[in-house]
């Protein structure tokens, strides 16, 4: 996994990046309108309900565009919220905080979609060893603040990208000529480069699972796609060799059918990539 300071070094590039992209030349409604030197105050109004996320973030991005902007925290991320909640003040200019708005809502509703989502799958699988997971399924540019939505719902971050965790997968395995010269190649590529990476071997079938136990150094096996019966007989077959995750088509209606089968990890795609934005809106005081 990368390290909190290559997490916070991503934030800032997507921050900077956002304002660059909202902001351009300047906010010309702005300056059209609002004296240079004048003061206001906004607060974040909550209009919907789940899991808020982004506060942080959202201070962060005020302090960016203006250093004197003030934000006074009334919640904080990972709180419930409901229709009517005030998450936060922030005043000084009001230029500035104009400028702020729109990064700081299209996160927050999307950060607290993602982490109200999370939540509900962490409740589901609260009295199971598993535990859920995301995935590279992001939004592109956007996907430290989307990991981060992960946590704060309380799911884990699977690898955040193609550098910090190797991942064979139908295309590597039918590219390298097979799950075992796949395997086998990936660890001499690794002493080569002198790399400490875990390896995930994806299996597509029971077969497939006793070839990968075959080779040594393989961190955990995902089950792609398998029914609930195959995916019981590969965590028996696999037991405490190595670690399992299911994966492909999971959701809340059948994650809890998984779970029960003994799997160590459940990954979801959806859990980033099919929610629905929640409503929030920055309102002057």
């Amino acid at each position: 996994m990368i390290s909190e300071k290559q997490l916070e070094e991503e934030i800032q590039i997507l921050i900077e990046n956002a304002i660059r992209e909202d902001v351009g030349a300047g906010d010309h409604s702005s300056l059209a309108c609002i004296p240079k030197d004048a003061n206001g105050k906004a607060k974040l109004l909550v209009k919907d309900e789940g899991i808020l996320a982004g506060v942080v973030l959202a201070k962060r991005v005020f302090n960016y565009v203006d250093s004197s902007l003030d934000v006074e925290l009334l919640m904080k991320d990972g709180d419930p919220m409901t229709y009517g909640d005030i998450a936060f003040y922030v005043s000084g200019s009001s230029q500035s905080i104009l400028k702020a708005e729109r990064v700081v809502l299209n996160a927050m509703q999307r950060m607290s979609a993602i982490a109200t989502k999370t939540q509900k799958f962490s409740i589901l699988l609260k009295a199971y060893k598993t535990q859920i997971l995301d995935t590279r399924k992001t939004t592109p540019g956007f996907r430290a603040l989307e990991k981060q939505a992960v946590k704060i719902g309380g799911g884990t971050n699977h690898r955040f990208a193609l550098y910090d965790m190797i991942m064979l997968k139908d295309n590597h395995i039918d590219f390298a000529g097979g799950i075992s010269k796949a395997i086998q190649k990936t660890l001499s590529y690794l002493e080569q480069e002198k790399l400490d990476l875990k390896i995930v071997v994806e299996a597509r079938s029971i077969s497939e699972v006793r070839e990968i136990l075959e080779s040594e150094g393989v961190y955990r096996i995902l089950l792609d796609n398998f029914s609930y019966e195959d995916t019981r007989e590969a965590v028996k077959i696999i037991g405490s060799k190595c670690l399992t995750e299911s994966s492909g088509g999971i959701t809340l209606e059948n994650a809890k059918n998984y779970a029960e089968c003994g799997v160590d990890f459940i990954s979801s795609g959806a859990l980033i990539h099919s929610v629905h934005n929640l409503d929030l809106s920055l309102k002057a005081v």
